[in-house]
């Protein structure tokens, strides 16, 4: 059995537009609501074995948040900075054999458009907001071998679903 926890990073700032957007930090509600959602992750679920993160500023930043929470390091994988589906797909299948779950961190229209691949009709999912955790849990007994055929969505969890904002 396999978790997989999608999650966008938090909401990231547009003060300086000088900035290359790679490079955009979070504001300051990003840096509020990483770690309270980090928080109620790690209330919620049992363990997290493996953080992977786009190496962008704002989804570095976001994933740091939860790896204080759940004491894991975080590796970056730039593939993921605006990913699609082979991209997201090639994250997830070199995470760790050994780990049964695992967190990756990147950005929209790819989250959202991978995240409803593995739900049903009822359960569409319009937007992955920022710091939205999308929960998918899989029978698959590796990480490559992770499909819509054996997965589906476990829970969909943001921010103004927990009234923080």
């Amino acid at each position: 059995m396999k978790t997989l926890y999608l999650i966008r990073h938090a909401k990231s700032s547009w003060s300086d537009l000088t900035l290359d957007d790679f490079d955009r930090p979070l504001n300051k509600r990003g840096k509020r609501d990483a770690p309270l959602m980090a928080q109620w992750l790690d209330e919620h679920i049992d363990h997290l074995d493996q953080i992977i993160s786009s190496s962008a500023k704002r989804a570095k930043a976001t994933a740091k948040q939860f790896s204080i929470v759940f004491g894991i390091d975080v590796e970056h994988h730039k593939s993921l900075y605006h990913a699609g589906e082979a991209e997201i797909y090639s994250a997830i299948y070199g995470a760790n054999e050994a780990s049964s779950s695992i967190a990756v961190f990147g950005h929209n229209p790819g989250f959202t458009y991978f995240a409803n691949k593995f739900v049903d009709g009822n359960d569409f999912i319009d937007n992955v907001p920022t710091c939205g955790i999308v929960a998918i849990s899989s029978n698959a007994k590796s990480w490559a071998e992770l499909s819509e055929l054996n997965s589906s969505l476990k829970f969909f969890m943001y921010p103004k679903k927990l009234s923080i904002n």
